[in-house]
């Protein structure tokens, strides 16, 4: 995006910092203690086997260690421990993250902080802005409810709101403990799946203004964001006495083979590109289906979203802080060329999708 002066204002993303809690366990650790939750419940223990085994997730990292868990029964319990474990994650990947950048807490001017598996209000952004001793005048934008589309949506208000402040520097910091939402009552198919495939993780994207000095890095050219008219049961939680009781619908993947191509195609015909122009693609591990949607969808080789596949296997979906696992994996594995063109891709409840179009 160039300004009247004719220059370009597209913000620069200098660093990616990424952590995942210190407790894990494999997927036969957690298949294990689901067999021994549900044995009395008469439940199909091999059904429950198949679906964890079917999302392949080789083991996540959990925010507390698997024996604390029988112990959270409440919602004020488990969302207690969310608080602490995700002031304690955020401040991890932020310091991560500005050490990365060569920069301190006292550069940061604006905050997002993004996550949908617990509450707190002040939000833990206030609470990280103690910790990290950031200046009394930054600003604070927490968003909550946008799910794993959130870590791209994140990415690309920032970037909104670096354009009208081009010296400015942004964190967007997304975290999540899945895992301290499971609801062990439910022994519906969305939830047996969500307890197979969604794990704890945290990330923090530093971005600067293109003002600012000293940048570096892929520059957020331009985003958009795609909302599917009645589809809000496709995806989010039911609030309910416990907590949040998942909603997963089986539709995902086919709201994806029928959106994403054309969702992707017009963004890019916008900025005279075609798919084959992207080198780079950065997709949010939504699943094995949903990136086998994304790979038919787009038409895109095997090994084009291999660093996604392999943070699937590796931590599983961490929702928002999926796509910046994997935009950071991108930042310090991928030898970018200047001038190289990225996508990163992300979709959740709504439904809807949010692109962001980068470039080296």
């Amino acid at each position: 995006m160039l300004s009247a002066s004719g220059q370009d204002r597209s913000p620069f993303i200098r660093a990616v910092g990424r952590a995942l809690p210190p407790h894990y366990a494999s997927q036969e650790q957690l298949i294990a203690a689901f067999r021994e939750l549900w044995a009395t419940r008469h439940f199909n223990l091999e059904r429950l086997e198949d679906l964890h085994r079917a999302v392949q997730v080789g083991g996540r990292h959990l925010a507390r260690p698997l024996e604390d868990y029988p112990s959270l029964v409440t919602f004020q319990q488990r969302n207690d421990a969310w608080i602490r474990s995700a002031t304690e994650l955020g401040e991890t990947v932020a310091r991560k993250a500005l050490e990365a950048a060569e920069l301190t807490p006292r550069d940061v001017d604006h905050v997002f902080f993004v996550t949908v598996t617990g509450i707190a209000t002040p939000s833990i952004d206030a609470r990280l802005a103690n910790r990290l001793r950031l200046r009394e005048d930054f600003k604070r934008t927490p968003l909550f409810g946008l799910g794993c589309v959130a870590g791209a949506a994140g990415v690309a208000r920032a970037a909104d709101y670096l354009r009208g402040f081009p010296e400015h520097t942004a964190l967007v910091i997304a975290v999540e403990l899945c895992s301290l939402t499971l609801q062990r009552e439910d022994l519906s198919i969305p939830n047996i799946i969500a307890s197979g495939l969604f794990g704890d993780g945290a990330a923090c994207a530093v971005l600067r203004g293109a003002a600012a000095p000293g940048g570096q890095g892929p520059r957020v050219v331009a985003s958009r964001s795609v909302f599917y008219p009645d589809t809000e049961r496709i995806m989010g939680w039911d609030v309910v006495d416990t907590g949040f009781k998942v909603v997963l619908s089986a539709k995902v993947p086919g709201l994806v083979k029928d959106h994403i191509r054309g969702n992707v195609d017009g963004f890019l015909e916008a900025h005279g590109l075609k798919r084959q122009d992207i080198r780079h693609w950065v997709a949010h591990t939504g699943g094995p289906k949903v990136l086998e949607a994304f790979e038919e969808a787009l038409e895109l080789a095997p090994a084009t979203l291999a660093r996604s596949w392999a943070s699937l296997r590796e931590v599983g979906n961490l929702s928002s802080a999926s796509v910046l696992f994997v935009l950071g994996e991108t930042l310090e594995q991928v030898q970018a060329q200047p001038g190289d063109w990225g996508v990163m891709m992300a979709m959740g409840p709504g439904f809807g999708a949010e692109m962001v179009l980068l470039r080296w």
